[in-house]
This record gives C-alpha cells, sequence and structure tokens, in this order.
C-alpha cells in the first residue's frame, strides 16, 4: 500500500548558490520528485539566487538539464518538469554587497500572506555570515523563517563557536538547520526504529551482551573535484567528524522520552561527550597509493592533490569507548576511507559467546552478528546458530536471516526517497529530529581535535595502501590486538 501524501504548507524556498553543483545535482532534483510525489501544494516558489548574471528562462533551462540527468526508472519522468520550471525563478545578486537583494525582497513581496520562507545556503562557510546579515538587513526573515547550513560547520572548534556565533547574531537555534545528508537516508533512520521499535533487540544492546560494534563507510571515489578542500581537511574532517560520528551517536545512545527533535538530539549529545580520548596506538592512518602491482591508469592521492608532500589522510580507523553505564568496556571500531575494494557503509553488532556451550568443544564458537546495511543493498542481516542438517552429532553451523528493503518493501523498497527529499521536506515542515544542533556540532569537534593535534604534534605521516584494497595492513593489526577482525567490505 503506497504511503498516504500529505502536502507541506505553502512556502518559498531561496536557494543561494542555485547555480552551483550541489544545487543542481541534489537540492532541485530533490524537490522535482517531491513535486511529482504530491508533496508540495500550488503556491510553492523556488526562487534561485547566485552571482551569474542570467535570466529566469536561462535557469529554468539549466535546472532542466540538471532535473534530467538525475531520473532513474524507479523515480518520476520528466513530464513533470514544464510544470515544475512555472514554479521557479531566479535572481542574480551578491552575497558580500547589496546588488540584487531589492529585486529578491520585490519577488518574496509578491504574495501574502507571507508564506513560510526557507533560506538554503548553498554556499561555502565565508558566505554564511554576509547572508545572514543581509537577509536581516533587507527585512527578508522573520521568526518563522529558516536557514538551512551545508557542512563544513568550521574546520575546528574554535571556527565552529565562531559559525554558531555568527549564525546566532541573526537567527535563533530553532531557525537554524545544520543539514548532514546521511542523516536523511532511510536505513539511517531506519537504526531508530530497529532499536526502539523492536523488544527483540534493545534488552540486549549494552555491554553484558554486545562485544564490540563496527561502523565503516568504504567508497570506491578517490578525491577528484573536491582536491583543494579535501587535501585541508582529509577523512578524520571530512568523514569521521561528521557522517561516523551520527552513525554512532545512533547505534549508542539512549532512548528518548519520545521522538522529539530535542529529546532526539539531547542523547546523541550525551554520547559524544561521554566519548574517551583515542590513544595513539588505536589510531591508523592512511594515504590511497597506486593499485597493486602497478595496474590501472589513476592517480595517488598526493598526484590528484598536487602535493607530492601530502600527510592528509583518505583513510582513518580507530577505536574508541564510550564512558556510561550502557557501554563501558565496549569497544567501538569506526573506519572510512576512499578508493578502497568496494563501495560499503555497513554497521555489525557483533555479541558476545553464548556464556556456556553445552555442546562441548568441537561445535566450536558461535556468536550471534547483526549486520545493518546502509548502502548499497539496504537492508538487515541476523547471524544465528542452527544445526547444521545430517546425521553425525550436533554440528552447529551460523545461518543468515537476511532481510533486503528493496525485497520486503516492493517498489517502495527499490526506490527509497533521497537523503535530500526527507530533510527538504522536514525542514519546511519545522521538524529538526534530523538536524545537527550547535552544542552537537561543537561536542564533536571538543573530541575531534585533540586526535588531529596529536597526530601533529608527533608528526605522524599516513600509511600508504593500495588503491582496490580494504586499507592500509595497520586498520587489520589495530583488530588483530583484540582477537577480532574487521567486516564490511565486500567487493
Amino acid at each position: 500500500m503506497a504511503p498516504r501524501v500529505i502536502p507541506v504548507d505553502p512556502f518559498d524556498l531561496v536557494i543561494f548558490g542555485g547555480t552551483g553543483d550541489l544545487a543542481q545535482r541534489k537540492i532541485l532534483p530533490a524537490l522535482y520528485r517531491r513535486f511529482c510525489g504530491g508533496h508540495f501544494p500550488e503556491e510553492v516558489r523556488i526562487i534561485g539566487a547566485a552571482r551569474a548574471d542570467i535570466s529566469t528562462e536561462d535557469y529554468r533551462q539549466m535546472v532542466a538539464e540538471g532535473v534530467k540527468a538525475t531520473l532513474n526508472e524507479h523515480g518520476p519522468g520528466a513530464a513533470g518538469i514544464p510544470e515544475f520550471l512555472r514554479r521557479v525563478t531566479y535572481v542574480s545578486l551578491d552575497a558580500r554587497e547589496d546588488r540584487g537583494w531589492e529585486p529578491l525582497a520585490a519577488q518574496l513581496a509578491e504574495v501574502e500572506p507571507r508564506p513560510i520562507r526557507v533560506f538554503y545556503f548553498s554556499v561555502g562557510p565565508g558566505l554564511f555570515g554576509p547572508l545572514a546579515e543581509r537577509l536581516h538587513r533587507h527585512g527578508l526573515s522573520d521568526e518563522d523563517s529558516r536557514i538551512v547550513v551545508e557542512k563544513p560547520f568550521g574546520h575546528d572548534l574554535q571556527s565552529a563557536k565562531a559559525l554558531n556565533a555568527t549564525l546566532a547574531a541573526h537567527f535563533t537555534e530553532n531557525q537554524i538547520y545544520r543539514i548532514d545528508h546521511y542523516l536523511g537516508k532511510e536505513t539511517v533512520q531506519n537504526l531508530m526504529a530497529i532499536r526502539f521499535g523492536n523488544m527483540l533487540f534493545e534488552p540486549l544492546w549494552n555491554s553484558q551482551y554486545v562485544d564490540h560494534i563496527q561502523i565503516t563507510v568504504a567508497e570506491t571515489v578517490g578525491v577528484a573535484g573536491r582536491e583543494e578542500y579535501y587535501d585541508r581537511a582529509g577523512a578524520m574532517r571530512d568523514m569521521m567528524q561528521n557522517h561516523l560520528m551520527q552513525l554512532l551517536c545512533l547505534i549508542a545512545m539512549e532512548p528518548p522520552a519520545k521522538f522529539d527533535p530535542d529529546a532526539v538530539r539531547d542523547e546523541k549529545v550525551k554520547v559524544i561527550r561521554a566519548l574517551d580520548p583515542v590513544e595513539p596506538y588505536h589510531i591508523v592512518r592512511g594515504q590511497y597509493n597506486a593499485a597493486a602491482g602497478g595496474k590501472g591508469p589513476d592517480l595517488t592521492y598526493r598526484e590528484t592533490v598536487g602535493n607530492p608532500r601530502s600527510s592528509t589522510e583518505s583513510y582513518i580507523a580507530l577505536k574508541t569507548h564510550i564512558s556510561n553505564w550502557r557501554w563501558a568496556g565496549t569497544p567501538f571500531y569506526l573506519r572510512t576511507g576512499k578508493r578502497l575494494v568496494a563501495r560499503s557503509s555497513v554497521i555489525n553488532v557483533l555479541f558476545k559467546d553464548a556464556p556456556h556451550s553445552i555442546f562441548g568443544e568441537e561445535a566450536g564458537r558461535h556468536a550471534n552478528h547483526l549486520k545493518i546495511r546502509l548502502q548499497p543493498n539496504e537492508g538487515i542481516t541476523l547471524s544465528v546458530t542452527i544445526k547444521e542438517p545430517g546425521p553425525g552429532g550436533m554440528r552447529l553451523v551460523d545461518v543468515p536471516l537476511d532481510m533486503s528493503f528493496a525485497t520486503a518493501l516492493g517498489a517502495d523498497g527499490k526506490n527509497p526517497p533521497d537523503a535530500y527529499e526527507r530533510l527538504i521536506t522536514d525542514m519546511i515542515r519545522g521538524n529538526q529530529t534530523l538536524f545537527m544542533r550547535g552544542d552537537e556540532v561543537a561536542a564533536a569537534w571538543a573530541w575531534t581535535d585533540p586526535i588531529i593535534a596529536g597526530w601533529q604534534a608527533r608528526g605522524d605521516v599516513p600509511k600508504p595502501y593500495d588503491m582496490g584494497s580494504t586499507g592500509p595492513g595497520d586498520a587489520d593489526l589495530l583488530m588483530r590486538r583484540d582477537g577480532r577482525e574487521w567486516r564490511g567490505i565486500n567487493p
């Protein structure tokens, strides 16, 4: 049965940086899919704003090409594009000057009563302050307006605090939506449903029963197209501090009293603040090199960024603990990297062995294993122990109970909403559950900064690893020292 469609209230959405890559590849296609899904009322207006001196018709053509490039066989076709474009206009303006702001104000003033106004800052963090100040100066925002800001939310704790203060000078916390697209993924949201909607798991979700938890986000792509930013950021700032931190929070947090934005985010902040510092010998950094055997034409990391002496990591793995009653003594292993053997985002929850085996040593060791696949082939696998069929005694074997979302949910599972579709709809409805709060961002940087400062002080350099591998060998040693092994990157 198709889900019931509940349209949002009328709104104006202004996309600063509307001609940019993010707007064309993600934001506008997501808006088109929600428009085709019946979520938008007739009164919706979408205004692209950027420095380019082009007409609305030129912009509409650009939007149409961007939307068409994202269409696939499972989603809406191109038939709705002309109707969608009727709601799209364009204003040429400069974020640092007053050029173009009066025409934008005139467009927004054309509609009364004033609808919800959402201002999407699809620009670099350096423009957040000037945009917020000019929105305030020209009277374009009120207490019902919302601003959306993309990561990176600072480069360290000091810059994150400064950025929060800049935004807070013109907007309250409940108006600021810090977007991390990972939180919009259906399977990421399912982490909460799995944990708090199933009595089967929650009583076992603690250090008494869980041996350890692994979180892996592996990518096959390199850093081409992001060279300048990435060589300043690295995997720790680009992925670990935000995406993997969010997954860790959702998998480890206490049950909130209710599914309420602040209740959920309160529990996430508690997890971050309970994280132990990471010991130097519990960190492995890597940088991708040539493919094994010198095969393949791809550039190495240093060749890609044009810096033959770069010490920036394209891979990081670490071990940490959460010092609270639920998780004391349970290690969490996190890793992420580029140019690895396969694209895979997965959370592995490894349960402890049974306290006593009645089947004898010959039955071997068997422990339950919950695997939550975030991408690709989204789904859940629970490994359980059964008797191997046939005569000859009680021989045990582990078998998977496998649930693929695409199989179990039919058409809805094969074509889940894009992360930006969910997040944009939530921001219009005023639901901040899946958006990061200012104190959450600051807490994440407070944990991250000493780790980075530590390896810089020691002069550590990343370990080389082959493209198309699972990462540097030292990451495997990190696990083997504890008698464990990584799971989750499958070619």
